[in-house]
């Protein structure tokens, strides 16, 4: 594995971390929206990953005598966004404004406690693959400076 692989896959890395940083954070954003009805009401949403095997980002190098679904993890792709269909919240609340005729508010399938660790999860992760990015370039910058002494 080269130098400008760690790159790309810990940029991929990065990348899928943000969009699960944004995701949580719209959910929580979200948790207490209320709604006259289950059609309307926030769904918390959910990033799907999967992994890019290594002959799918560098399909030249096939040296390491592994097929593409034996071979190491090269990264990350973002599958999509799913929302929850976990139930909803359906609270009496007769004076609430969106309150539907019998009476009830409908609220998220948000768990903010969830949420949080979630989003502690992906900073954690995201600072992880930054780290790995600043190693692969102090090992390059070194690399480079070998011919010069």
């Amino acid at each position: 594995m080269s130098l400008g692989n760690i790159f790309d896959i810990a940029g991929s890395g990065m990348t899928a971390q943000s969009l699960r940083l944004n995701t949580t954070a719209s959910n929580i954003a979200n948790a207490e929206t209320a709604s006259s009805s289950t059609e309307t009401a926030y769904r918390a949403r959910k990033p799907v990953f999967a992994a890019i095997q290594q002959s799918m980002l560098n399909p030249d190098n096939q040296g390491l005598g592994m097929t593409s679904e034996q071979g190491p993890g090269a990264g990350v792709r973002v599958e999509g966004v799913v929302e929850s269909d976990a139930e909803l919240q359906m609270r009496y609340e007769p004076d609430h404004p969106a309150a539907n005729e019998d009476g009830y508010v409908f609220y998220p399938n948000v768990n903010v406690v969830e949420e949080m660790a979630d989003m502690m999860s992906s900073s954690r992760s995201f600072q992880m693959n930054v780290d790995i990015m600043n190693t692969a370039k102090s090992m390059m910058q070194r690399i480079l400076t070998l011919g010069q002494q």
